[in-house]
């Protein structure tokens, strides 16, 4: 058995978990979330010092939980935010210096790799007609099997980069279309999705007062159910919207332009509905990190 904690470090938040694995298996025991907004004014090209320490806070309190969970080894990854920011070595730096923790930068492609190894250890879903959508705070990943071989597409399109950028519903499906059209020419069976705008839909869409995994994991998350919850936010105030079941208060700002990405994203897929997933990049963080030697 070996406990491995994962540290994810979004554009819009930081997660952990903390899980067991034997034999290619997660159990989870731990997770913990913390709306750091690292890339906050990121289309400016560079890390603001403020967000910079919030997450850094984040990264310190996991790593005590971690060790208190007795963790034996941290695996921590970045994602769009710090790979575009140009003063990203500082960020490195400072969480090098502070907690002798060396993060690692993930290019697109490994990004989606390892969103897409996570989805399918916890879904049942045939590897050769899945396409996995990620919806992260900067960018949005596509991921499907060519013939035996991974494809992926990133788009600079995630909720927080298009919410600061203005860009509406018409502008973002155009930014998307050339991705989709691609995704369109392979055998697309099924969606699953991933990441906090779509786990955010499935919990206003079942109206939960209180989060539930279990609820949210395989939930089938449907096109008219997101164009619904879609209409709905955009009649709503940003202060209206915190008070909705389902929604994090910290994404009222941001879960129009993420709700905008899901219906371009199902739509131009011509699907119906999708399967959403709690598996993502962190339980893919997670087995890799277990494969290797100590």
């Amino acid at each position: 058995m070996d406990r491995i904690a994962a540290i994810d470090i979004g554009t819009n938040s930081t997660r952990l978990l903390v899980a067991d694995v034997s034999g290619g298996n997660i159990k989870t025991l731990g997770t913990r979330l913390s709306h750091t907004r690292l890339g906050e004014g990121i289309s400016g090209g560079v890390l603001l010092p403020v967000a910079m320490e919030r997450t850094l806070e984040a990264i310190g309190s996991f790593l005590k939980t971690a060790l208190l969970m007795g963790v034996k080894r941290v695996v921590a990854a970045a994602t769009s935010a710090v790979r575009d920011a140009e003063n990203r070595d500082i960020f490195l730096g400072l969480a090098r210096e502070r907690f002798g923790l060396d993060v690692k930068v993930l290019s697109c492609e490994e990004e989606a790799s390892l969103s897409y190894r996570g989805v399918l250890s916890g879904l049942p879903l045939d590897p050769l007609t899945t396409v996995v959508v990620d919806v992260g705070g900067g960018s949005t990943e596509l991921i499907w099997n060519n013939r035996g071989r991974l494809e992926c597409l990133s788009v600079s399109a995630g909720a927080l980069r298009t919410t600061e950028s203005g860009v509406g519903e018409c502008q973002i499906a155009a930014i998307f279309e050339p991705a989709l059209s691609i995704v369109r020419e392979g055998q697309v069976g099924y969606l699953a999705g991933v990441g906090g705008t779509i786990t955010t839909l499935a919990a206003v869409d079942q109206g939960l007062t209180v989060y539930d995994p279990v609820r949210i994991h395989g939930y089938r998350l449907t096109a008219s159910a997101v164009q619904r919850v879609l209409t709905k936010l955009k009649h709503l105030s940003i202060e209206d919207r915190k008070k909705l079941p389902g929604l994090q208060p910290e994404r009222a700002d941001i879960i129009v332009a993420g709700s905008d990405i899901v219906k371009t994203v199902l739509d131009g897929l011509r699907l119906k509905h999708m399967l959403v997933s709690e598996c993502d990049i962190l339980s893919g963080l997670i087995l890799e990190k277990s494969k290797e030697d100590y």
